[in-house]
């Protein structure tokens, strides 16, 4: 058992926006990380997002307190030569930055791999882009909805039916996922460094997430396989792999895999053993030669009793299925809580009773408890002064508009819409 979390005592800037990089900041701030927060004076912009139009309006800032919690805030303009200078102090003393700024930004504001590393030769860099760092769209920015799930194929494929339109990802979907593909990398070059000593460079990006997430059929059409739409629920070419409702108007998914041997307990669970030995059903082949006829069997038994019947019919009988959760279910939900992928806050600012968890754990190593997410340059001087910064230092950074220190108000409006990666 260790005493302290995995990651203390390490280092790391997020100079991040929105989620994807800074979510992989987070994953080390959970695992007792020290995580500075970098913002402009303005603020990450990702602050304002729940007040985008279909975001769910709230009091509290859902998306900072998920996505920046544990960390300390400090706030540097690196538009000017003050505070790079000041960055460049910092990043003598920092295991890890993180960045998904456009590259052409980087070089603008001397944020480069190769501008930081000639302070610090163990710094390991974490990049994110939107489509990669080589190629012709190397430049350009996207969204996760864009970059990841639209040109992954995703959003092509997920449609409830062949004739509806594109399948709309919801706000984030892959950025976090993709905060553990960074994570990872960091992970790995933080292992070659205990190695060699020497820190390095590491990427990814929302594509090629995105490819990954969709690689199966990715790689059937890379070997030559065709694919037609996906038909509707009524049309699946599986009746054991389909969606259900119930009396009380829930649904749930079957997977009755493998087939042949969970069949027969599917239909003793519904109460259909007849189905059995049914000629249009009692072999794969069949069953397969015939999913509309099966499909409304089991549509008229699963409307004959409420979610919770049929849950606890199917696992008395051993069949696999999943409950499509509303998020009206998420705060009861025993199994979120008891497994931790919830985690309890208790801090009566943050503003909500649990927080969504960094899905990895390692054994007997205690995590950082949650706290809440840092307000605009909360902690500048409390870093600076950690870092051997001065108080005139400090005064002259704050004369020269350089920093903030969450006691005034932002130097510049935040602009009014998002900054992609």
């Amino acid at each position: 058992m260790y005493d302290a979390p995995l990651l203390a005592g390490l280092k790391v800037i997020d100079a991040g926006s929105f989620i994807a990089a800074p979510a992989a900041a987070t994953v080390m701030a959970d695992l007792g990380a020290d995580v500075i927060k970098l913002e402009p004076p303005s603020g990450d912009p990702f602050r304002h997002l729940r007040h985008a139009p279909g975001n769910p309006p709230c009091e509290v800032d859902y998306g900072w307190l998920m996505d920046n919690r544990n960390k300390r805030g400090l706030v540097l303009d690196l538009k000017t030569e003050a505070g790079r200078e000041a960055l460049y102090r910092l990043i003598r003393d920092t295991d890890v930055f993180v960045t998904n700024l456009p590259l052409a930004a980087r070089e603008r504001l001397g944020i480069g791999y190769d501008d930081l590393a000639t302070h610090n030769e163990r710094l390991i860099y974490a990049s994110l882009t939107a489509y990669g760092e080589r190629g012709p769209e190397r430049f350009n920015t996207g969204f996760d909805s864009t970059a990841l799930w639209a040109r992954s194929g995703l959003m092509d494929m997920v449609r409830p039916a062949p004739d509806s339109p594109p399948a709309k990802s919801l706000p984030g979907m892959g950025d976090h996922p993709t905060a553990i593909t960074l994570y990872a990398a960091i992970a790995t070059a933080l292992f070659r460094r205990e190695r060699t000593g020497r820190g390095g460079y590491v990427a990814t990006n929302l594509m090629a997430n995105g490819l990954w997430w969709n690689g199966l059929h990715a790689q059937a059409m890379l070997c030559g396989a065709e694919f037609a739409r996906r038909p509707g629920r009524e049309d699946a070419p599986s009746a054991l792999h389909n969606f259900y409702r119930t009396a009380d108007g829930r649904w749930l998914q079957l997977v009755v895999i493998p087939e042949d041997k969970r069949w027969p307990r599917l239909a003793r669970a519904i109460g259909r053993p007849d189905l059995i030995e049914n000629p249009r059903f009692a072999t794969r082949e069949r069953r397969h030669e015939n999913p509309r006829a099966l499909i409304r069997e089991l549509d008229e038994a699963f409307a004959a009793a409420d979610l919770a019947e049929w849950r606890r019919r199917l696992d008395e009988h051993g069949v696999s299925y999943g409950v499509i959760s509303t998020l009206r279910d998420i705060p009861e939900d025993r199994q979120m809580l008891e497994s931790g992928a919830l985690t309890a806050l208790d801090d009566p600012e943050a503003g909500a009773k649990y927080v969504v968890s960094s899905p990895l754990w390692v054994d007997g190593a205690p995590r950082a408890s949650p706290s809440r997410a840092p307000g605009i340059g909360e902690h500048s001087v409390e870093i600076l002064r950690e870092h051997g910064f001065s108080a005139e230092d400090i005064e002259r950074l704050r004369e020269t508009g350089a920093i903030t220190d969450g006691s005034a108000p932002p130097v510049r409006p935040p602009p009014p819409l998002p900054e992609p990666v």
